[in-house]
Protein backbone atom coordinates (compact mmCIF):
# COMPACT_ATOMS: atom_id res chain seq x y z
CA UNK A 1 0.00 0.00 0.00
CA UNK A 2 1.31 3.73 -0.99
CA UNK A 3 2.10 6.48 1.29
CA UNK A 4 -1.05 8.17 -0.79
CA UNK A 5 -3.47 5.18 -0.59
CA UNK A 6 -2.50 4.97 3.49
CA UNK A 7 -3.18 8.11 3.39
CA UNK A 8 -6.58 8.13 2.25
CA UNK A 9 -7.47 5.63 4.69
CA UNK A 10 -6.48 6.88 7.25
CA UNK A 11 -8.46 10.08 6.60
CA UNK A 12 -11.82 8.06 5.27
CA UNK A 13 -11.61 5.96 8.94
CA UNK A 14 -11.61 9.11 10.79
CA UNK A 15 -14.06 10.60 9.02
CA UNK A 16 -16.26 7.85 9.36
CA UNK A 17 -15.73 8.15 13.07
CA UNK A 18 -16.67 11.52 13.35
CA UNK A 19 -19.74 11.29 11.43
CA UNK A 20 -20.66 7.98 14.00
CA UNK A 21 -19.68 9.52 16.52
CA UNK A 22 -20.52 13.29 16.25
CA UNK A 23 -22.59 15.82 14.73
CA UNK A 24 -19.26 17.58 12.92
CA UNK A 25 -18.94 17.84 9.30
CA UNK A 26 -16.72 15.52 7.76
CA UNK A 27 -17.29 16.19 4.25
CA UNK A 28 -19.14 14.93 1.19
CA UNK A 29 -19.08 11.14 0.23
CA UNK A 30 -17.51 9.47 3.25
CA UNK A 31 -17.64 6.11 3.42
CA UNK A 32 -19.27 4.12 6.65
CA UNK A 33 -15.66 2.32 8.20
CA UNK A 34 -16.95 0.66 11.13
CA UNK A 35 -13.98 -1.73 11.41
CA UNK A 36 -11.71 0.79 10.36
CA UNK A 37 -12.99 3.90 12.51
CA UNK A 38 -12.49 2.35 16.09
CA UNK A 39 -8.84 3.13 16.63
CA UNK A 40 -10.27 7.18 16.39
CA UNK A 41 -12.37 7.10 19.27
CA UNK A 42 -9.94 8.31 21.33
CA UNK A 43 -8.65 10.91 18.51
CA UNK A 44 -12.76 12.20 18.13
CA UNK A 45 -12.88 12.50 21.86
CA UNK A 46 -9.69 14.67 21.27
CA UNK A 47 -11.23 16.89 18.63
CA UNK A 48 -14.94 17.30 20.81
CA UNK A 49 -12.44 18.07 23.97
CA UNK A 50 -10.33 20.51 21.69
CA UNK A 51 -13.70 22.26 20.90
CA UNK A 52 -15.02 22.26 24.83
CA UNK A 53 -11.85 23.84 25.74
CA UNK A 54 -12.88 26.99 22.90
CA UNK A 55 -16.21 26.82 24.31
CA UNK A 56 -14.57 27.05 27.84
CA UNK A 57 -12.25 29.95 27.31
CA UNK A 58 -14.99 31.89 25.33
CA UNK A 59 -17.61 31.32 27.72
CA UNK A 60 -15.66 32.37 30.70
CA UNK A 61 -15.19 36.48 28.88
CA UNK A 62 -19.18 36.39 29.36
CA UNK A 63 -20.29 34.35 32.53
CA UNK A 64 -19.71 33.17 36.27
CA UNK A 65 -18.39 30.27 36.59
CA UNK A 66 -21.41 28.40 37.39
CA UNK A 67 -22.72 29.46 33.80
CA UNK A 68 -19.88 28.36 31.96
CA UNK A 69 -19.65 24.63 33.70
CA UNK A 70 -22.94 24.28 32.36
CA UNK A 71 -21.53 26.02 28.67
CA UNK A 72 -19.34 23.02 28.88
CA UNK A 73 -21.28 20.71 28.98
CA UNK A 74 -24.03 22.11 26.67
CA UNK A 75 -21.29 21.63 24.17
CA UNK A 76 -20.30 18.32 24.64
CA UNK A 77 -24.68 17.58 24.10
CA UNK A 78 -24.46 19.51 21.07
CA UNK A 79 -21.61 17.95 19.49
CA UNK A 80 -22.48 14.37 19.93
CA UNK A 81 -26.07 14.97 18.66
CA UNK A 82 -26.78 13.35 22.76
CA UNK A 83 -26.27 9.72 20.73
CA UNK A 84 -24.85 8.71 23.87
CA UNK A 85 -27.30 9.84 26.61
CA UNK A 86 -29.62 8.17 24.75
CA UNK A 87 -27.75 4.93 24.66
CA UNK A 88 -27.91 5.76 28.80
CA UNK A 89 -31.40 6.11 29.13
CA UNK A 90 -32.36 2.73 26.88
CA UNK A 91 -29.51 0.61 28.94
CA UNK A 92 -30.76 2.10 32.49
CA UNK A 93 -34.53 0.98 30.90
CA UNK A 94 -33.34 -2.86 30.17
CA UNK A 95 -31.05 -3.52 32.74
CA UNK A 96 -32.72 -2.30 35.71
CA UNK A 97 -36.18 -3.57 34.35
CA UNK A 98 -35.00 -6.84 36.46
CA UNK A 99 -36.58 -9.02 33.19
CA UNK A 100 -34.60 -11.61 31.36
CA UNK A 101 -31.50 -11.12 29.07
CA UNK A 102 -33.65 -10.72 25.77
CA UNK A 103 -36.81 -9.00 27.09
CA UNK A 104 -33.67 -6.50 28.82
CA UNK A 105 -32.48 -6.12 25.14
CA UNK A 106 -36.07 -5.43 23.41
CA UNK A 107 -36.66 -2.79 26.04
CA UNK A 108 -33.51 -1.10 25.21
CA UNK A 109 -34.41 -1.59 21.48
CA UNK A 110 -37.52 0.41 22.41
CA UNK A 111 -37.20 4.08 21.16
CA UNK A 112 -38.95 5.61 24.08
CA UNK A 113 -37.73 6.83 27.98
CA UNK A 114 -38.93 5.10 31.10
CA UNK A 115 -38.44 5.74 34.17
CA UNK A 116 -35.23 4.77 34.91
CA UNK A 117 -33.25 5.98 31.98
CA UNK A 118 -34.78 9.75 32.78
CA UNK A 119 -33.26 8.98 36.18
CA UNK A 120 -30.10 7.49 34.74
CA UNK A 121 -29.94 10.72 32.64
CA UNK A 122 -30.41 12.72 34.46
CA UNK A 123 -27.86 11.64 37.43
CA UNK A 124 -25.24 11.12 34.79
CA UNK A 125 -26.21 15.14 33.67
CA UNK A 126 -25.98 16.22 37.62
CA UNK A 127 -22.62 14.19 37.72
CA UNK A 128 -20.85 15.60 35.08
CA UNK A 129 -22.13 19.10 35.40
CA UNK A 130 -20.92 19.11 39.12
CA UNK A 131 -17.42 17.29 38.23
CA UNK A 132 -17.02 19.99 35.21
CA UNK A 133 -17.61 22.80 37.81
CA UNK A 134 -15.31 21.18 40.27
CA UNK A 135 -12.03 20.64 38.08
CA UNK A 136 -12.68 24.46 37.32
CA UNK A 137 -12.64 25.26 41.35
CA UNK A 138 -10.44 23.60 42.38
CA UNK A 139 -7.55 23.38 38.91
CA UNK A 140 -5.27 25.93 37.61
CA UNK A 141 -6.42 27.44 34.33
CA UNK A 142 -3.69 24.99 31.92
CA UNK A 143 -4.68 21.59 34.20
CA UNK A 144 -8.33 22.61 33.33
CA UNK A 145 -8.19 22.90 30.14
CA UNK A 146 -5.99 19.74 29.60
CA UNK A 147 -8.63 17.53 31.56
CA UNK A 148 -11.38 19.25 29.56
CA UNK A 149 -8.95 17.55 26.32
CA UNK A 150 -8.57 14.16 27.86
CA UNK A 151 -11.58 13.35 29.39
CA UNK A 152 -13.81 12.75 26.00
CA UNK A 153 -10.98 11.04 24.91
CA UNK A 154 -10.71 8.57 27.55
CA UNK A 155 -14.62 8.18 28.15
CA UNK A 156 -14.80 7.31 23.87
CA UNK A 157 -11.22 4.72 24.20
CA UNK A 158 -13.52 2.47 26.64
CA UNK A 159 -15.65 1.76 24.03
CA UNK A 160 -12.96 -0.23 22.27
CA UNK A 161 -12.48 -2.16 25.73
CA UNK A 162 -16.06 -3.13 25.70
CA UNK A 163 -16.01 -4.30 22.13
CA UNK A 164 -12.64 -6.19 22.88
CA UNK A 165 -13.59 -8.09 25.84
CA UNK A 166 -17.47 -8.93 25.89
CA UNK A 167 -19.56 -9.91 22.31
CA UNK A 168 -22.43 -8.49 21.32
CA UNK A 169 -25.89 -9.10 22.47
CA UNK A 170 -28.20 -8.82 19.46
CA UNK A 171 -28.55 -11.38 16.39
CA UNK A 172 -28.30 -9.68 13.30
CA UNK A 173 -29.38 -6.06 13.74
CA UNK A 174 -28.54 -3.15 15.73
CA UNK A 175 -26.66 0.00 15.60
CA UNK A 176 -23.29 -1.71 17.03
CA UNK A 177 -23.31 -5.11 15.19
CA UNK A 178 -20.77 -3.70 12.22
CA UNK A 179 -18.48 -2.95 15.20
CA UNK A 180 -18.26 -6.79 16.28
CA UNK A 181 -17.38 -8.05 12.79
CA UNK A 182 -13.82 -9.15 13.53
CA UNK A 183 -11.73 -9.24 16.56
CA UNK A 184 -9.85 -6.28 17.69
CA UNK A 185 -6.17 -6.26 18.25
CA UNK A 186 -3.40 -4.02 19.13
CA UNK A 187 -3.68 -1.98 15.95
CA UNK A 188 -7.21 -0.88 17.05
CA UNK A 189 -5.88 0.64 20.31
CA UNK A 190 -2.82 2.34 18.89
CA UNK A 191 -4.27 6.02 19.45
CA UNK A 192 -5.23 5.35 23.17
CA UNK A 193 -1.70 6.43 23.57
CA UNK A 194 -1.83 9.91 22.60
CA UNK A 195 -4.58 10.96 25.26
CA UNK A 196 -2.37 8.82 28.12
CA UNK A 197 0.81 10.39 26.52
CA UNK A 198 -0.85 13.64 27.25
CA UNK A 199 -2.09 12.90 30.65
CA UNK A 200 1.38 12.66 32.17
CA UNK A 201 1.75 16.86 31.80
CA UNK A 202 -1.09 16.28 34.60
CA UNK A 203 1.26 15.27 37.00
CA UNK A 204 -0.68 13.57 39.54
CA UNK A 205 -4.12 14.26 38.41
CA UNK A 206 -2.93 12.28 35.57
CA UNK A 207 -2.19 9.26 37.84
CA UNK A 208 -5.66 9.71 39.21
CA UNK A 209 -7.28 10.26 36.01
CA UNK A 210 -5.65 6.76 34.45
CA UNK A 211 -5.93 4.81 37.85
CA UNK A 212 -10.04 6.03 38.05
CA UNK A 213 -10.38 5.09 34.09
CA UNK A 214 -9.14 1.67 34.66
CA UNK A 215 -10.92 1.11 37.37
CA UNK A 216 -14.71 2.30 35.90
CA UNK A 217 -14.11 0.31 32.74
CA UNK A 218 -13.22 -3.09 34.97
CA UNK A 219 -16.60 -2.38 37.10
CA UNK A 220 -18.91 -1.50 34.28
CA UNK A 221 -17.55 -4.17 32.17
CA UNK A 222 -17.66 -6.32 35.31
CA UNK A 223 -21.43 -5.56 35.60
CA UNK A 224 -22.23 -6.06 32.09
CA UNK A 225 -20.81 -9.36 31.88
CA UNK A 226 -22.55 -10.19 35.44
CA UNK A 227 -26.27 -8.65 34.25
CA UNK A 228 -26.42 -9.42 30.57
CA UNK A 229 -23.17 -11.41 29.80
CA UNK A 230 -22.92 -9.14 26.47
CA UNK A 231 -22.84 -5.81 25.13
CA UNK A 232 -24.46 -3.58 22.89
CA UNK A 233 -24.27 -0.19 20.94
CA UNK A 234 -26.81 1.47 23.60
CA UNK A 235 -24.10 -0.28 26.36
CA UNK A 236 -21.68 0.94 24.72
CA UNK A 237 -22.66 4.81 24.79
CA UNK A 238 -23.53 4.58 28.10
CA UNK A 239 -20.08 3.42 29.41
CA UNK A 240 -19.50 6.62 27.45
CA UNK A 241 -20.99 9.47 29.22
CA UNK A 242 -20.97 7.26 32.82
CA UNK A 243 -16.79 7.43 32.07
CA UNK A 244 -17.09 10.76 31.66
CA UNK A 245 -19.06 11.98 34.42
CA UNK A 246 -16.66 9.83 36.96
CA UNK A 247 -13.36 11.49 35.29
CA UNK A 248 -14.83 14.73 35.71
CA UNK A 249 -15.69 14.05 39.01
CA UNK A 250 -12.13 12.25 39.80
CA UNK A 251 -10.48 15.12 38.52
CA UNK A 252 -12.12 17.90 40.59
CA UNK A 253 -11.98 15.88 43.93
CA UNK A 254 -10.89 17.94 46.34
CA UNK A 255 -7.30 15.36 47.27
CA UNK A 256 -6.13 15.96 43.52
Amino acid sequence: MTIFSKTNRFLADLRSCLLFLTILPAGRGVVYSPMGMIRFFPVTGLILGSLMVLTDLGASLLWPMPVVALMDLICLLVLTGAFHLDGLGDTADGIFSHRPREQALAIMKDSRTGMMGLVAVVCVLGMKLAGIYAVKAGSGMGDTLLIFLLVPAYARASMILGIRFLNYGRKGTGTGLDLFAAPLGAKDFIYCVIPLCLSLFLGYKGLVLNLVFAITCLGILWFYKKKMNCITGDMLGAMTELQEAVLFLACGTALV
